[in-house]
């Protein structure tokens, strides 16, 4: 029996990274989900590698148990990139119509990209997605897709993602030590896009906020078009450092409160008859003795934990992302408002605080867009995880896009696997 076709996404965040395998259909109509697994990142602060053993440790650990419950091992893989060091900026390309008959071709199309994406970047930078945002022809704005228009010039406003040339090559060193390919490094922002937002919040104009462990991913569509980009340094695990303090408990104990804390609030309140001040204090009593802590804390408020503790820091996250959609230019041009996504969009309170402090609608994003074993990913902390898929399935042309592509990676490391040593061993025949 031969081999299928699998696309494969490794999603590596500060506090898990998740691999997801699919088996699509023929026509890439149908992606079934064959195999998915979740391992406890190591070795990775704010979605940046800071220990490359403990980092390619974990990646194993996902993959490995991904590829046992698909019966297949992968040859290559869609990986996700965030971190403080991606910044983005707008680019503008122009050219002239190669045919004398004024007919625009997929050759004009790649060289007017080609020319948005000629910026100026310091050598320790990298491009990642050159994202074309409306093209113009001659003096008609607003091209969705030129190809076939008539026309003596062509202009291209483009969206650049860059991030820090060493930063992705650790990042991409990690996976590339397991033997496997990486067939494109997609920001996390975009990925997550992918699975969450609708076309008609993306023309109407949104505000994307996936709130990881370490870090919050950024991204803005306008009329369209990705239009902003950008990480915060803040994240879940934020909320988590938190409460351990205000408790004065272990990190593990905080975790546990904070996930306790958001299963209640899904959970029916019972209504009383009599509204007393007793029932009320009953209510939000918090008995902590069936978590199982190390710490001898066994029952707390409620609203001490929730508007004390836990509401502040979301405010602050969400305070940071309305002074970065500002200082982007874009305040007022995201009438569909914010859809929350990652693992931080499960904390209690989340919604409630984001519309309080930005004052635009909100609302929890839930991936969509696979089939087949999907009950385990069906929360917006796969989000990042599932779009990594879509991304590839939509751009099917994607390759590395490194200067140099991913065997300079290498160049001048210390051998360590399989795929160094072969590298090393090649170029030493090499005349």
């Amino acid at each position: 029996m031969a081999r299928p076709h699998l696309i494969t996404g490794i999603d590596i965040g500060s506090s898990k990274i998740t691999t997801i395998i699919v088996n699509p259909s023929q026509d890439e109509q149908r992606l079934n989900v064959v195999g998915v697994s979740s391992a406890p990142s190591r070795g990775i602060k704010k979605s940046q590698v800071v220990d490359i053993d403990e980092a390619i440790a974990s990646i194993t650990e996902s993959v490995e148990a991904a590829e046992r419950m698909a019966g297949y091992s992968i040859n290559s893989a869609f990986v996700s990139v965030s971190g403080e060091h991606i910044q983005s900026q707008n680019s503008k390309g122009v050219v002239a119509v190669g045919n004398p008959e004024g007919e625009i071709t997929q050759d004009d199309i790649y060289r007017v990209i080609e020319a948005a994406r000629a910026v100026s970047l310091p050598s320790s930078r990298e491009i990642i997605h050159v994202i074309p945002r409306e093209f113009i022809v001659d003096s008609q704005s607003g091209v969705r897709d030129p190809l076939g228009m008539t026309g003596v010039r062509l202009e291209a406003e483009a969206h650049l993602v860059t991030g820090s040339t060493a930063v992705m090559k650790n990042l991409t060193k990690c996976v590339a030590d397991l033997g496997t390919n990486i067939e494109d490094v997609v920001f996390t922002g975009l990925a997550s896009a992918q699975a969450i937002l609708s076309e008609t919040e993306k023309e109407l104009g949104v505000v994307l906020v996936d709130i990881g462990g370490g870090t919050t991913s950024l991204t803005i569509f306008v009329d369209g078009a990705l239009s902003h980009s950008a990480v915060l340094p803040v994240g879940a695990k934020n909320i988590t450092n938190d409460l351990a303090i205000g408790l004065r408990i272990s990190l593990q104990s905080a975790e546990k409160i904070k996930q306790h804390l958001t299963a209640l609030e899904r959970q029916p309140r019972p209504t009383t008859t009599q509204d007393t001040a007793d029932n009320k204090r009953k209510d939000d009593d918090i008995n902590l003795a069936r978590l199982g802590l190390k710490e001898e804390i066994r029952t707390t408020s409620r609203k001490t934990l929730v508007d004390g503790i836990i509401r502040p820091r979301l405010n602050e996250i969400f305070g940071l992302v309305g002074e970065e959609v500002k200082r982007a230019g874009f305040a007022g041009s995201t009438p569909a408002g914010i859809v929350i996504t990652g693992g931080g969009a499960e904390t209690v309170a989340v919604l409630d605080s984001c519309k309080r402090t930005l004052q635009l609608p909100a609302r929890i994003g839930q991936p969509t867009g696979l089939n087949g074993l999907i009950d385990e990913i069906s929360s917006p902390a796969y989000a990042a995880a599932t779009g990594l898929i879509l991304y590839a399935v939509s751009h099917p042309d994607s390759e590395a896009k490194f200067s140099g592509g991913f065997t300079d990676i290498f160049k001048n490391l210390p051998g360590k696997g399989i795929v160094n040593k072969g590298a090393s061993w090649i170029k030493q025949l090499l005349p």
